[in-house]
């Protein structure tokens, strides 16, 4: 963990700026301004890029892929220049938290792995890079979406240390066992061979 510099007030306000961000819906305001319909009722009903994918839209998929991960990096990014690294893995945190957990839908958000690569990038972009990478090829091995991210997450923790950014461990960890909690619906599908591939319009 780095070094707790922050005072507490600043920590609450960045936390709670964090979970704010993270919590904005792209996948469901993405789907309603192309005319895509209601996201709860396609596909898993889930509010990321895999089930906007569901859609048909590549491109609606493509920007509820950037938007949730350019929420991660911009909170991550505003709470170090104006606070400091504790600050920053806090607001990673949160955004995390604001993207799976949002209020403005009854806590019933994603599963994270948009903003998690997000805000991995604008910790230490060598770590973001490495997860992308592993991501892409997990995905493309298996044509699953969930191993990819699986894979990634499981990964994150020791590019983390590999490349120099130890002081994000306790951070990794966490953030990596709530991707896996996240997706232990998928877990269940892989063991009994039901997960369906990328693109796949059935849930």
């Amino acid at each position: 963990m780095p070094p707790l510099d922050s005072s507490t007030a600043q920590l609450v306000l960045w936390a709670a700026i964090g979970y704010g961000l993270g919590s904005i819906p792209f996948g469901i305001l993405v789907a309603r301004l192309m005319g895509l319909g209601n996201l709860r009722e396609i596909g898993s009903g889930n509010i990321g890029a895999t089930n906007v994918l569901r859609t048909g839209s590549k491109l609606a998929a493509l920007l509820t892929l950037l938007g949730d991960g350019a929420k991660g990096a911009l909170a991550v990014l505003l709470a170090r220049g104006f606070a400091g690294e504790d600050a920053a893995q806090l607001a990673a945190l949160a955004a995390f938290a604001g993207h799976c957990w949002p209020v403005w839908l009854g806590f019933r958000g994603g599963k994270g792995v948009a903003t998690f690569i997000g805000l991995w990038l604008a910790l230490a972009w060598p770590v973001g890079l490495a997860i992308c990478a592993t991501w892409a090829a997990a995905a493309a091995l298996s044509r699953r979406s969930s191993v990819g991210a699986l894979t990634a997450a499981a990964f994150s923790t020791i590019w983390a240390v590999f490349l120099g950014q130890g002081t994000a461990l306790a951070l990794g960890i966490v953030l990596t066992l709530l991707v896996f909690w996240r997706h232990r619906a998928n877990i269940a599908r892989l063991r009994a061979g039901t997960e369906p591939r990328i693109g796949a319009r059935d849930s």
